[in-house]
Formats: structure tokens, C-alpha cells, sequence
């Protein structure tokens, strides 16, 4: 499976001009370090963000400190979305892993297009579709895979909104995305190192050899992949 076409964010290309209009004025465009809490669980959501590059993942922090990653978002998707639904705090903490750009909007101007908007309410709608699909199969993968295979899942996934085939993922990131120990992440990457799936240093690169990273990975990112293109088609 090849990797998804680069572009702008896909729940704006799917808007009509006269719908996007009542967004355009009031989107700046913002950088997403990596590394960076763009919101913490519990803090009242501010802004709604559209990636047009780069990945945020949502984190479920457990009261014993540990954190384990529920789901990925890139151009595909948005960070705050929901708050249109009545929510208006993080129920998850949001780190940017892979580093790029978005356009952000506050969630006053977004929920007043929102109301406006029936074409604004159905990307809504597709993209809480989209994160629901994909927090369901999470829970399975957890409960279900080893975790080489959810390793190498969490890297495509990734990968899909990286350019070119070098990351730049600690093992701290990989440990936080699995909830596993640091040595549990040793020893998977010396796994995944070994079948030829990647190539990684001490400074936090991975190099990705996508097709025998697909072989090492589970069914659930074939799945995964092909039901969010079926929910936010790429107009690009």
C-alpha cells in the first residue's frame, strides 16, 4: 500500500467556495513543532486547528502517570473539531510528533461557521466518524497484537504524513505511543532493525522501508487506512 497523496487539509478541500469563505477569512496559518502539547486534557479548547502537514497525536493520560497514544491525526483530519459538539474541554492531551503546519481558527468563529454551514457540518460529522473508526481499532490492535506489530503500525501511520522515508521519533515518543516500558521499545526496534524494516541511530532517526515495514505490521493499518480514505475522501 503506497502512501497517501501530500496536499492541503482534507476536510477544507472538501468544503464548497461559498462555505469555505466563512472560514477563510479567520484561518492563520501556524507551525506545529515537534514535541509541542498543543492542548493538555482538561484545559478549555481555544483554537481548531486543520494540519496541512505533520502528525498530532491524542494521549490518554491514567492517573499513574503512564499515557498510551488512542489515535494519529494529519491533513486528513482536525484538532478541535469536536468542540462544536458541547465539549468544551480536552478530554485527551495533543503532541505534535512529526512537525509541520496548520491553519487555526478560534472555536467562537468556527461554531458560529459551524452553525451556518451545512457542508461544515457534514466535514464535522466525517471527521468524527473518521477518530471514532479509528479509536475502536486502537483498543483492538492494544488488546489483540504484539507489539512489534503495533510498532511498526504506529511508524506507517506516520510515515503517511511525513516527507520523505527519515523520521526524526526518540524511543521516548515510541514508548508514550505504545504505553510500554523504553526497554520494550529497545528491544522492538532491534527486531524491526533486523528484518530490514528500519534503520535507526542514537540521535532519534528512523529510516523507514515501507514495504517490509507493511509485512512486519497487522492487519489493522490496512483496515484502518482504507475506511478513513472511504470517510474523508482525498479531493487532492
Amino acid at each position: 500500500m503506497g502512501r497517501p497523496a501530500n496536499g492541503g487539509n482534507r476536510l477544507l478541500a472538501a468544503l464548497p467556495p461559498a462555505d469555505l469563505a466563512l472560514l477563510s477569512p479567520h484561518l492563520q496559518k501556524v507551525s506545529l513543532e515537534q514535541d509541542a502539547v498543543v492542548v493538555r486534557s482538561g484545559d478549555r479548547r481555544e483554537h481548531v486547528y486543520f494540519p496541512h502537514g505533520g502528525a498530532i497525536s491524542f494521549m490518554l493520560d491514567m492517573p499513574n502517570g503512564a499515557t498510551i497514544a488512542t489515535a494519529v491525526i494529519g491533513r486528513e483530519g482536525a484538532l478541535g473539531a469536536l468542540s462544536v459538539l458541547g465539549a468544551s474541554r480536552s478530554s485527551v492531551t495533543a503532541v505534535v510528533r512529526v512537525g509541520g503546519t496548520a491553519l487555526q481558527i478560534s472555536v467562537s468563529r468556527f461554531h458560529a461557521a459551524y452553525m451556518g454551514s451545512s457542508a461544515i457540518r457534514d466535514v464535522v460529522q466525517a471527521h468524527t466518524g473518521s477518530i471514532l473508526m479509528q479509536l475502536q481499532h486502537v483498543a483492538a490492535c492494544n488488546g489483540l497484537h504484539p507489539v512489534e506489530a503495533r510498532l511498526a503500525r504506529w511508524l506507517l501511520e506516520l510515515h503517511d504524513r511525513t516527507e520523505g522515508n527519515i523520521m526524526s521519533v526518540t524511543q521516548e515518543t515510541l514508548s508514550q505511543l505504545l504505553g510500554v516500558r523504553r526497554t520494550t521499545v529497545t528491544l522492538v526496534v532491534a527486531k524491526l532493525r533486523a528484518v530490514g524494516a528500519i534503520r535507526s541511530d542514537r540521535r532519534g532517526l528512523i529510516e523507514i522501508d515501507r514495504a517490509r515495514l507493511e509485512e512486519a505490521t497487522c492487519e489493522c493499518y490496512r483496515i484502518m487506512r482504507r475506511k478513513t480514505d472511504r470517510i474523508v475522501p482525498d479531493e487532492l
